[in-house]
């Protein structure tokens, strides 16, 4: 791409300094690129005509052919409004207008055909259209019938004439200028391959569509062209650290046939066997291992990383596994340290709430190497933690780390960059993973360890609350144990949230006089959450009300049932991971969603999804499609989804043959040396270091 496209946008006719910088605070649109890939974000039909007979509340805007038969003012001063009867040869359609009424009234003649473009509505069975787009039907221009493109804008945006038909007409006007400048950035062969319309002709349709069909052929076009790059760019920076970062070998597995021999009290699962094995042959690969670990709840992702622990200790290297909450990092601890007991390893944990004391010998332990493995919270990141031989970092729930935090962790190594894996028991729809994840190797744990039970979920009203308790008190009797989780916003507690907290344990203590009740919620010190969370471990308390501090890895087998009050205000994915906090012993579990009756239409889809499947991959793909990738997982802040038409939720069949397209590529022509592929390099070359999305304009 030439520099035209890094022309300031405040050099188009018709523009000047003002609504250029309103423009570029309110849509980041600075120069030709940007604007000219300010995309269209639906189409108003202009192709079709409608009777007044067939008109709804339902329908978008439509347009209505008709001749206007009388036109009259009513009311008076500010409430006055003008109020034509539009007929056609089915009925007639009442146009009123508030504002613009003395242009309107000369403007609408009576007797005139006109073309009456709005939203339909029905008021006493009668059609009505309020602030009509109107056409004389005489200065229509032949093939005036066009999909309209609708652009995104705002309020400032329409104080200075930049709402969807000002963005349209400096769309107009660019585009005539642009024309000669748009180049071809995808090779002859891919565009051949995949009948690809040409970019040039795509850049116009997809603002100025000429039919649907084009207009399909366009989005195709462009979409293809985006995801390609993302997944191009991904695959070569995996390719590239494969070929440039080393990784210690870890090829003596002795101590391994013992733990699955002698240690191990339960068989690995197929699917465990299986990633354990894609680890092993990471590791004697001689190449720094990057891999995603995904697995639903209770699948056994923790014992696979200990098993990768152990494999790192056997070749003389140390590791440390790293959870976000102390909960969390306290449960991995006691969980592996007596498999690491019995295998003669030294295993530590260093959290905020580990004392100076400990956290010297620590330090020493580890430098000295003699410490083995190390589990523990954001407090493995500073600077005075130090290694003797950090060959494998894990991270748990890695998406609650940022970038920066787990390179810190990688950088503990200087000599040699540690081999990495990544944990997480939210499942990623395979969309976002090939996109946010494609530069990692993905491995799934898709089944549950033998003799786990699907939970059963049931969805109840708080009118039903009496019945809800009656269910708790029976399975308390029975022996089992009770969560009740109150919703909460964001890390730190709303007051509301708390007051919401303390009136549920106030009520749930009153029902239930003859049992002990622990509360655990995101005020409370790290020292008493762990008191409460252990007094319901060791049962001493039967029921637990509590916020969702207890949403990840939290581990009591012997609680069977998952109470999730106002279950209205928790997300697909985060209902999903509180009912896997149950369903963990071998007994029956049961997920029961609480909820009033004013109920959105995203959400009853999201409780009725709970309630009709355990499969988290499934719960992700539609988490997806309900709430978009921009919130999902924190991704908004990835960088890496800097989408400009495609959409990961949507678009999932365009991404698997353009990741295809990328990797048969490189397969090829990993240097993107020869002359078929001279416009991909040319465009990548044209980019900036910086660019985060390969498919933008230069």
């Amino acid at each position: 791409m030439s520099s035209f496209f890094n022309t300031k946008v405040a050099l188009l006719r018709g523009m000047d300094t003002r609504r250029a910088d309103v423009l570029a605070k309110e849509l980041n649109i600075f120069t030709y690129g940007d604007l000219i890939q300010h995309y269209p974000f639906r189409y108003l039909d202009r192709t079709q005509v409608y009777n007044v007979v067939d008109l709804h509340d339902d329908l978008p805007m439509v347009q209505v052919k008709g001749t206007v038969r009388t036109k009259e003012l009513l009311g008076e001063g500010r409430k006055q409004r003008l109020v034509a009867q539009l007929h056609d040869q089915s009925g007639v359609m009442e146009l009123t207008w508030f504002k613009g009424v003395k242009f309107f009234e000369k403007f609408v003649k009576n007797h005139q055909e006109y073309v009456a473009f709005g939203k339909p509505a029905m008021f006493n069975g009668k059609a009505q259209m309020v602030h009509p787009e109107l056409e004389e039907v005489s200065e229509q221009k032949p093939g005036a019938s066009f999909l309209q493109p609708v652009y995104s804008s705002t309020d400032k945006l329409r104080n200075f004439n930049l709402d969807t038909k000002g963005i349209g007409r400096l769309m107009a006007q660019l585009l005539k200028l642009a024309a000669p400048h748009i180049t071809e950035t995808l090779s002859p062969e891919l565009v051949l391959r995949y009948a690809l319309m040409p970019k040039a002709e795509a850049m116009q349709q997809i603002h100025f569509p000429q039919s649907t069909e084009l207009l399909q052929a366009a989005r195709f076009r462009l979409k293809f062209e985006e995801l390609f790059y993302i997944q191009l760019k991904l695959l070569r920076q995996r390719t590239q650290r494969k070929v440039e970062l080393a990784g210690q070998i870890f090829d003596k597995v002795p101590s391994l046939v013992h733990f699955y021999k002698n240690v191990l009290p339960f068989d690995l699962t197929g699917a465990q066997k299986r990633v354990i094995h894609d680890i092993y042959k990471d590791f004697c690969a001689g190449k720094q291992m990057n891999r995603l670990l995904q697995g639903d709840v209770g699948s056994g992702k923790t014992i696979v990383a200990f098993i990768a622990m152990l494999m790192a200790a056997d070749n003389g290297a140390q590791s440390c596994m790293m959870a976000p909450t102390e909960i969390l990092a306290d449960q991995h601890y006691i969980g592996l340290k007596q498999f690491a007991d019995l295998l003669g390893m030294k295993i530590g944990k260093l959290t905020g709430s580990t004392r100076t004391a400990e956290r010297r010998v620590l330090h020493e332990q580890l430098r000295s190497g003699e410490m083995h493995m190390l589990v523990g919270t954001h407090a493995l990141l500073e600077d005075v933690v130090q290694f003797k031989n950090l060959g494998l970092t894990i991270m748990d729930e890695q998406h609650r780390f940022g970038v920066a935090q787990r390179s810190k962790l990688w950088q503990k190594n200087p000599d040699i960059i540690p081999h990495v894996l990544v944990m997480t028991a939210t499942p990623i729809p395979r969309t976002l993973a090939m996109t946010l994840y494609g530069d990692l190797d993905v491995s799934v744990i898709d089944e549950l360890p033998a003799g786990r039970k699907p939970i059963v979920t049931v969805h109840r009203f708080d009118s039903n609350r009496l019945k809800v308790f009656e269910f708790m008190r029976q399975q308390i009797r029975e022996g089992r144990q009770v969560y009740v989780v109150y919703p909460l916003i964001e890390e730190s507690e709303a007051m509301a949230d708390y007051k919401d907290l303390m009136d549920g344990y106030e009520s749930v203590t009153r029902a239930f006089p003859e049992y002990q009740v622990s509360i655990v919620h995101g005020r409370m010190s790290a020292a008493e959450k762990d008191a409460e969370m252990q007094r319901f471990v060791q049962r001493q308390t039967q029921i637990m009300v509590a916020t969702t501090v207890i949403e990840v890895g939290v581990n009591v087998p012997n609680a069977s049932v998952m109470v999730i009050e106002s279950s209205e205000r928790f997300g697909l994915s985060q209902l999903h991971q509180l009912r896997g906090r149950v369903g963990r012993g071998a007994d029956q579990s049961y997920c029961i969603l609480m909820s009033g009756y004013k109920l959105s239409k995203d959400t009853r889809t999201r409780l009725e999804t709970m309630v009709r499947t355990n499969n988290g991959f499934e719960i992700a793909d539609i988490d997806l499609k309900l709430r978009g990738p921009g919130d999902l997982m924190g991704t908004q802040q990835s960088g890496v989804l800097d989408l400009l038409i495609a959409d990961l939720a949507k678009d999932g069949r365009i991404l698997s043959e353009s990741r295809a397209a990328a990797q048969d590529l490189l397969n090829e022509d990993p240097d993107l040396s020869q002359p078929t592929n001279e416009n991909i390099r040319r465009h990548i070359l044209s980019l900036p270091a910086t660019a985060v999305n390969w498919s933008r304009i230069s």
